[in-house]
């Protein structure tokens, strides 16, 4: 008899990073996926993506609308500014890296849409949570660090009952080899969207799809995106 399935609760966005880390627990986990509108640009395509991402891969699938996100701060994602565009140089260059993440800062996203999940994993009796936290995005957003990790796990080890651990096996990548990783555990990368503009096309421009394009070229992995500006 095939042995029950652990429960897993994943924060989903639908981008490269959340779709792997995803993909990484499919066949061991069965997998509630959370996905946040919190007023940002790119809402309806990460969402249809995230919706794609669940049927492919067999997860349950809940959207989770945030509307007051969008009212904190000043975020490109979620106001009316212009969202960075920065070279292909800028991408290795720390100071203008620090800058675009300053723009996209949305104030607490992680902690909030993992505080969420913990919610879940305790009333589902979930024993992970997944999220897509990773070194090449922990360089400028320190809420995709190591550290995050290890202190966000502490907080839950004292602040639950239950034993509840936040798994992001991309922890230590970039990437390029969460590319490479998305291939080997069939990862549905072409479902995945990661625009910060929200178009049906990815502008190919903005930071998330130039370090998508690189990662992808970099991997030697067919990239099927499609890009307005490549």
């Amino acid at each position: 008899m095939e042995s029950k399935k652990k429960i897993a609760i994943s924060v989903l966005s639908g981008g490269l990073d959340s779709t792997v880390a995803t993909a990484t627990f499919k066949d061991t986990h069965h997998i509630h996926a959370l996905t946040f509108n919190y007023g940002q640009k790119s809402a309806e395509m990460e969402l249809k993506s995230a919706h794609a991402v669940c049927k492919e891969i067999g997860a349950e699938h809940t959207v989770i609308d945030l509307p007051w996100l969008a009212e904190l701060g000043k975020s490109a994602l979620t106001s009316d500014r212009d969202i960075p565009e920065p070279t292909a140089e800028d991408l290795d260059d720390k100071d203008v890296s620090i800058e675009t993440a300053h723009s996209v800062w949305v104030p607490g996203r992680n902690i909030v849409f993992t505080s969420i999940a913990n919610s879940f994993a305790e009333s589902e009796g979930a024993s992970i949570i997944i999220v897509g936290w990773d070194h090449e995005e922990a360089v400028t957003f320190p809420d995709n660090s190591k550290e995050f990790l290890y202190a966000f796990n502490n907080v839950i080890d004292v602040g639950s009952f239950d034993k509840i651990k936040i798994k992001a096996p991309l922890i230590d990548m970039d990437k390029e080899s969460i590319v490479k990783l998305g291939k080997d555990v069939g990862a549905p990368l072409n479902l995945s969207y990661s625009c910060y503009k929200g178009f049906e096309s990815h502008c190919g421009v903005c930071e998330s799809c130039m370090r998508r394009i690189r990662a992808f070229e970099r991997a030697e992995v067919e990239d099927k995106t499609v890009y307005s500006k490549h």
